[in-house]
């Protein structure tokens, strides 16, 4: 069974690709951030909408960016 989700996760992923990923520059970052503010557009503070995870995902990678590239922000 685990086979099946990893063709369904390989078939949905390119198009995904180009909008989550790790940011290693400040330009994906900045793009992340672009993305971020439409997903919290999109969801707003309703946890049971269907990009509520998604918008979770995109707010850790930006954090994690932000804990190593940011020494302001790092406290």
């Amino acid at each position: 069974m685990q086979t099946i989700e990893v063709d369904k996760a390989l078939n949905a992923w390119p198009p995904m690709a180009r909008m989550i990923y790790v940011p290693h520059t400040e330009e994906e970052y900045e793009r992340l951030v672009s993305f971020l503010d439409s997903l919290i557009d999109e969801v707003g503070e309703d946890e049971a909408h269907p990009l509520a995870s998604l918008m979770e995902i995109v707010g850790v990678l930006i954090e994690r960016y932000e804990e190593e590239h940011v020494p302001e922000l790092a406290k």
